[in-house]
């Protein structure tokens, strides 16, 4: 029996009112701050075993980590499998909601991605992040721990859906999780240097900025003789560093005070625009939701045809 969802809207985000949305920090609270941690699991050991039509991603499109998610789910061959959605991408101390244009929940009717939480949890006082993975059959959020719902998403669904990418073989785990460890930080860690008042521009380099810039040097060298990151075979490692790339270079970067252009690293540019020019990438990066204002976006169009010449084996 199909029921019909109720189209409900939050109102417009309204940081006067509301205030802005801000982490939760509790003295000597020592939960995790994305405190869902459920599991997908083959045997459905876990309560949660993969199934067709079970699972919903709520997503925001400004979300490097939504992303991920999303880019995930599609070269896993679960675009029909897996349902997902957007919240709106401004959001105000109530947190997350859906509003036009995005839309609305579909699945639950809910105005605030607030309420799944405490759907789940009741008067929950944690954090509420994207991505969201929902479980429909049991009414509860599985787990909005993206690193978990990335692999389960890449792992997880081979008895429903045959991936079109392995993006997480077991050979290569241990080198994608590595990469991940490392590299994540210092792209987060350049959104704060890019918030320090007057920028890099001091005499003496930032710790942060030259991580960064060690990184960027290094990632371009590697590029030079491989297609992606470890070696031939897309995972990922790609898919992580694609977002966390596509976002430092229309944004925080935006006015090349941390690092220079990526289009002044050949070989990473051209590997991060071949993957843009991929359908999973390039359908789920929405500039307009996360590059600065006046930020050029037209270079992303340009993909190097140098690259599919790099078809090399793994180290």
């Amino acid at each position: 029996m199909t029921h019909t969802i109720e189209e409900r809207y939050a109102s417009a985000a309204d940081v006067a009112t509301f205030g802005t949305y801000r982490l939760p920090t509790v003295v000597d609270d020592q939960r995790p701050l994305l405190r869902f941690r459920g599991r997908i699991t083959v045997n459905g050991s876990s309560g949660f075993e993969p199934a067709a039509d079970r699972y919903h991603l709520y997503v925001a499109a400004p979300c490097p980590y939504a992303q991920r998610s999303l880019i995930t789910r599609d070269l896993a061959g679960l675009a029909d499998v897996v349902g997902a959605s957007w919240v709106d991408p401004a959001r105000d101390g109530r947190g997350w909601a859906f509003r036009p244009p995005t839309g609305p929940d579909p699945v639950n009717g809910f105005a605030l991605l607030r309420e799944a939480y405490d759907a789940t949890e009741a008067n929950f006082d944690g954090h509420v992040s994207v991505p969201t993975l929902w479980d429909r059959d049991s009414s509860q959020v599985v787990s909005n721990h993206y690193p978990s719902i990335e692999i389960d998403l890449a792992t997880r669904f081979t008895s429903v859906r045959e991936p079109l990418v392995d993006l997480y073989p077991p050979v290569l785990r241990d080198e994608i999780d590595e990469l991940d460890s490392w590299l994540d930080p210092i792209f987060r860690n350049a959104s704060l240097e890019a918030a320090v008042p007057g920028g890099s521009s001091g005499a003496r380099p930032s710790a942060r900025r030259i991580a960064l810039l060690d990184a960027l040097d290094a990632l371009d060298i590697d590029l030079q003789d491989r297609r992606y990151l470890l070696g031939s075979h897309l995972t990922l490692a790609d898919v992580r560093l694609y977002c966390a790339l596509v976002r430092f270079d229309t944004r925080t970067n935006v006015d090349r005070s941390i690092a220079p252009s990526l289009d002044e690293y050949d070989d990473l540019w051209a590997y991060v625009r071949e993957l843009h020019s991929f359908q999973a990438f390039r359908s789920t990066t929405d500039f307009s939701s996360f590059a600065a204002p006046g930020a050029d976006v037209s270079g992303w169009a340009q993909p190097s045809s140098a690259r599919a010449l790099l078809d090399t084996p793994s180290r």
